[in-house]
């Protein structure tokens, strides 16, 4: 009898401590994690790479060599195009007698992780966005990935997402922009990711559909404590009048505004009367120095011809090595960007200056950005011009914290 009864002990002690497991396991955020997508792949083999690079054209990708086999080719003779390539930790390179003596790819890779403008400073004082929560909508997410793992506090997806895998760029990239936890602006703030596909439409997005998952924001937002709730959203797309789901979007965006979220989107002229744009940099330059930045190859004409506006704010955007979905711990060099990567750039900044000044609205955050923004001197052919304002981080959170 003894014997049963240490049986009984132990099954009962047994039983406890899974019930007290259960409950604790329960309320774990990583149990809102809806689930765990595969990596991507991107492999391919090849037989060449463009012999020039067009810095007139608007296409993105001219120098691709992600998750490339390049070991049959010799690029000894293409520093110029390899100084314009995107490429990740999968790039297989040929041997060194086949690259250009002056290109050193994982230096690259390295120095592009830097957010820039002096946020890693920020980084050093406290200043990480702790305790502020950042959402985004985008498409499917590499919910595992180290830059962001610990702090990805809600995963949902809507109905199609699950029969997917993280074949997006996106999703790795913006979640490690905004809150990275080595490449990203705020790398402490709380992140809480919408994936969708079928919003986006294959013809045509329906903003009807994004509409709703912002409300469902607004509703996890309502369940969160006071002081760790959701300041900023981060959506990579814009919307005009005559879209699908327009009006429905418009209304959303007015109801999280009320609800103390500021909507970053590429549409912020018309959301909120402000302007943004993104900037270029070459990879070997100092991301902190503002004097490292100029405009984008593809907004550069423009800007030279004089059709951009003095007062947009511009935040990095080119040149940045950020979290690959080809792995949980795989990094890839995007040498060109688009508004996409500035977006959550903004809403990690925001972040930041929700840390330390907790009733900042966009409107006092936009206005002060503005006044504390450097503007630089650039030549171009010749003559120079006056460029910015660049986003001065630290003279911004200095700003708000007096």
């Amino acid at each position: 009898m003894p014997g049963k009864s240490r049986v009984l002990v132990l099954i009962l002690a047994v039983l406890v401590l899974a019930v007290v497991y259960g409950v604790f396991r329960a309320r774990s955020p990583r149990e809102k994690i809806a689930r765990h997508p595969n990596p991507a792949n991107y492999t391919v083999t090849l037989n060449s790479i463009p012999a020039n690079y067009d810095p007139h054209s608007s296409d993105l990708w001219q120098v691709d060599l992600r998750s490339a086999d390049l070991t049959g080719l010799d690029l000894s003779d293409s520093g110029d195009v390899l100084s314009h390539a995107s490429f990740d930790d999968k790039t297989i390179w040929p041997e060194a007698a086949k690259m250009p003596s002056d290109f050193d790819w994982r230096h690259i890779l390295e120095m592009g992780k830097n957010p820039g403008l002096g946020v890693r400073q920020l980084h050093a004082q406290g200043i990480t966005g702790k305790g502020i929560g950042v959402a985004i909508i985008d498409q499917t997410l590499l919910v595992d990935h180290q830059e962001y793992v610990n702090q990805l506090k809600l995963y949902e997806e809507t109905w199609e997402v699950p029969w997917l895998d993280a074949m997006s760029i996106h999703g790795a990239a913006v979640a490690s922009i905004a809150v990275g936890k080595t490449v990203g602006v705020a790398p402490e703030a709380d992140l809480y990711y919408f994936a969708t596909e079928s919003c986006y439409g294959r013809d045509q997005t329906d903003f009807t559909c994004l509409a709703k998952i912002v409300r469902r924001i607004l509703e996890v937002n309502q369940t969160l404590p006071q002081d760790h709730r959701i300041r900023a959203l981060s959506m990579s797309i814009g919307w005009m009048p005559g879209d699908q789901g327009y009006a429905e979007i418009t209304s959303a965006v007015e109801e999280a505004r009320a609800d103390g979220i500021f909507v970053v989107n590429t549409v912020l002229e018309d959301t909120y009367g402000f302007e943004l744009f993104g900037l270029g940099r070459e990879p070997l330059s100092d991301a902190d120095a503002p004097f490292s930045y100029m405009p984008a190859d593809w907004w550069a004409d423009n800007f030279y011809n004089g059709a951009v506006p003095s007062r947009m704010l511009l935040v990095p955007m080119d040149s940045r090595t950020i979290a690959s979905p080809t792995g949980f711990s795989d990094y890839v060099f995007y040498r060109q960007g688009g508004i996409s990567w500035s977006i959550p750039y903004v809403a990690g900044t925001y972040a930041l200056a929700a840390q330390v000044k907790p009733d900042i609205t966009p409107e006092e955050f936009w206005a002060t950005a503005l006044e504390t923004g450097r503007t630089i001197q650039i030549m171009h052919d010749g003559k120079s011009y006056s460029f910015g304002m660049i986003l001065d981080p630290q003279a911004l959170i200095a700003a708000l914290q007096k």
